[in-house]
C-alpha cells in the first residue's frame, strides 16, 4: 500500500510505481470501473485504464479516495496524510532535506515544490510521490 512506511523499494521507480498500480488494479476489479467511478474523483475513463493494465495520471488524493473503497482502511485525506508523514519520517531517518532530494530526483521539482508537496500546500502526482518516495528510501541507511 502507498502510505505504509518503506525500508526497500524496488530497482526503479517504475517498478515501485508497478507495485501501486497493481494494488490499484485489485481494487478496481474487485469493486468495479463504475463503481470507481461514482465514488471518487477518478474519471472513468481512468478507473478504465487501471482495470486494463494502464497506467493514467493520478493524484495522489485520488489514489487515497481509490484505496479507501476498501472495508476498514482510514479516510483519503487521512491516508494521504499518513504517507506523506511517512516520506518526511524516510527524510528524517536517511538524514535528507528537499535539497537533496531535488538533486537525486529524476523529475523537475525544485526543492521548494517538493516541500510544499510533502506538507500538502500542493497537490501531488502518483508520478511524484513514487520519484521521492524512491529517493527517500534509496538513501535510507
Amino acid at each position: 500500500m502507498f502510505y505504509e512506511q518503506r525500508m526497500q523499494a524496488p530497482e526503479s521507480p517504475a517498478g515501485l510505481r508497478e507495485e501501486y498500480l497493481e494494488d490499484l488494479r485489485s481494487i478496481v476489479n474487485q469493486h468495479g470501473v463504475e463503481t470507481v467511478g461514482e465514488a471518487t474523483d477518478v474519471d472513468e475513463n481512468a478507473a478504465a485504464a487501471i482495470h486494463d493494465g494502464g497506467d493514467p495520471e493520478l493524484l495522489l488524493s485520488e489514489v487515497a479516495q481509490i484505496h479507501s473503497l476498501e472495508p476498514d482502511e482510514p479516510a483519503p485525506d487521512e491516508l494521504v496524510t499518513i504517507a506523506c508523514e511517512h516520506l518526511l519520517l524516510g527524510m528524517s531517518t536517511a538524514v535528507l532535506d528537499v535539497d537533496a532530494i531535488e538533486s537525486e530526483l529524476a523529475l523537475e521539482l525544485d526543492a521548494k515544490e517538493i516541500q510544499q508537496k510533502l506538507e500538502q500546500r500542493s497537490p501531488m502526482t502518483l508520478e511524484e510521490f513514487v520519484h521521492i518516495q524512491y529517493v527517500i528510501v534509496d538513501g535510507a541507511p
